[in-house]
């Protein structure tokens, strides 16, 4: 018999890149109507100084949704100015900050490269933890997070407290060989960006992978520990496909479907 005390919580959300044709408060607006509880909002083009950082954070509590996090793209191994994401995330009130390891696959990358990231992401993390903000990488292809072994070394060797990983099914892996590399990287993964991508990069409706989503929601409920899965693209980048996709988002995130 499940201990139903011991499932943990997760809140539907969607990145904002996923409506970037879109405006602040139109994201907000389609979100809202799709139910979801929160957003992540980008660098890319809707938080970009702190005004539009104060705007995202005012619209989003406005509007009874919470700011999930930072999408940044920073690079770790750059050593850039990392007081400008902070900046932001600090006016945005977001608990943590997406970022990229490095600029490499880890097939091309080498000591130096491997050591320019360890060494930026410990930097970042001190920086972040002074803030009380949080450091997670993006689980994702030309990075040293491009694998369930890579991500596991990186962390592994980065070995601070304040950084963790997203997960998402890598482009053109199987339903099980999705779920293998979600299990191996499980005890560090803080958020997963959830969508439905055919081997070729093609978008389709999230619920195309219903088997996936219900197993890796169940593997996250089952793991005791909080999790936002935020939608990340839809099909033909539209608002009602959020609405779509946030339908069966929900019914998977309480364990119905």
């Amino acid at each position: 018999m499940i201990d139903l005390t011991t499932l943990a919580d997760l809140t539907p959300g969607i990145c904002s890149v996923t409506l970037r044709a879109h405006g602040i408060d139109d994201v907000v607006r389609v979100s809202a109507e799709a139910g979801l509880a929160g957003i992540e909002w980008g660098t890319d083009v809707h938080v970009s100084d702190t005004e539009s950082a104060a705007h995202a954070k005012r619209a989003t509590e406005d509007a009874g949704l919470r700011v999930l996090s930072l999408g940044s793209y920073y690079r770790c191994g750059a050593f850039g100015d990392f007081g400008r994401a902070l900046d932001l995330a600090t006016a945005l009130g977001a608990p943590r900050i997406r970022v990229w390891a490095g600029e490499l696959g880890s097939e091309g990358a080498g000591p130096e490269h491997w050591d320019s990231v360890v060494t930026d992401t410990q930097r970042i993390a001190d920086l972040g933890a002074e803030r009380g903000i949080g450091i997670a990488f993006e689980y994702h292809g030309n990075t040293l997070t491009d694998s369930p072994g890579t991500t596991l070394e990186l962390l592994n060797r980065v070995n601070h407290a304040n950084v963790g990983t997203y997960w998402q099914p890598a482009v053109g892996l199987s339903d099980q060989q999705a779920l293998d590399s979600l299990h191996q990287i499980l005890p560090h993964v803080v958020g997963v960006h959830c969508f439905s991508w055919g081997p070729e990069a093609e978008r389709f409706p999230l619920r195309n992978r219903k088997l996936l989503w219900q197993t890796v929601t169940d593997v996250l409920r089952g793991n005791g520990k909080d999790m936002d899965i935020m939608l990340e693209f839809v099909e033909d980048d539209l608002p009602e496909n959020v609405l779509n996709d946030a339908a069966f988002l929900h019914t998977i995130t309480l364990g119905e479907d």
